[in-house]
């Protein structure tokens, strides 16, 4: 019998593998962070953590409450002043030799990986408004992204009522012919029932892994739009010992990741 584990568990482990040695890895806090630490331990030691307060190359001995929590400054490289960071966001196209990743969410998303966190319904009328964009825009536009939703067929819609955040737009040249930069986009959605991605050449999202537990068409009765589920392979379970490093070193009091 193999190392118990929970499904949110399953998901900082899927997070965790997605990212790579050499990128430089935008995070916020929550299971994103969850993943990207663990990664760091486990899976690919030579990437950067950065996160919006400035901090380069960050390895918290403790589980940060937020971005501005002082126990992100454990151990990290450089503090930089908030407003390099941003600078460094806008102009990261300068930097062709970086590999650079960030986490992104949103309310809605579409087969192009185009995501709303602004409002419900008609713009100037909603029936929900959010927060907005914070950083996301700007992250989305300069930065490939790995998407964090939940999988339900409210959320994965065909056409978004809002586009906050930009995907591949509407194929393989809608980032170009936007203006935007056309080498950048999402890589991936990262959800409770499996990983999906996008096409190389027609941008349209597929489903790449499913979750063990869960099936193919619980995955099609989750999305609102046709999804390809032909190239699905079943998701390899969590290593024991990444397992252990998220409750004994990462998040030991399971105030992200419920043991339950």
């Amino acid at each position: 019998m193999g190392t118990y584990y929970t499904n949110t568990e399953l998901q900082a482990v899927t997070i965790a593998r997605q990212i790579e040695n050499g990128q430089v890895v935008v995070v916020g806090t929550g299971l994103p962070l969850i993943g990207a630490a663990l990664a760091k331990r486990a899976y690919a030691p030579y990437c950067y953590l950065m996160v919006e307060s400035g901090l380069v190359d960050c390895r918290p001995k403790e589980v940060p409450s937020s971005v501005a929590d002082l126990r992100f400054m454990a151990n990290s490289a450089v503090l930089w002043e908030q407003f390099r960071f941003f600078g460094f966001q806008s102009n990261s196209l300068r930097y062709e030799n970086l590999d650079l990743v960030s986490f992104i969410g949103g309310a809605q998303i579409d087969p192009y990986g185009n995501l709303n966190s602004t409002s419900l319904g008609d713009y100037h009328k909603p029936d929900t408004r959010f927060t907005g964009s914070g950083g996301a825009n700007g992250i989305a536009t300069f930065f490939n992204t790995i998407i964090m939703m939940q999988h339900q067929k409210r959320r994965f819609i065909e056409k978004i009522d809002y586009m906050t955040s930009p995907g591949w737009v509407n194929g393989p040249n809608g980032r170009k012919e936007k203006g935007l930069p056309a080498s950048k986009g999402p890589q991936a959605v990262v959800t409770e029932l499996g990983v999906m991605r996008f096409d190389p050449e027609t941008k349209r999202m597929y489903v790449s892994e499913y979750f063990p537990g869960v099936t193919l068409e619980q995955i099609r009765e989750n999305t609102g739009f046709e999804i390809d589920t032909s190239r699905a392979v079943q998701t390899a379970e969590p290593e024991a010992e990444s397992i252990r490093l998220l409750r004994e070193e990462i998040d030991p009091k399971g105030r992200f990741i419920k043991r339950q």
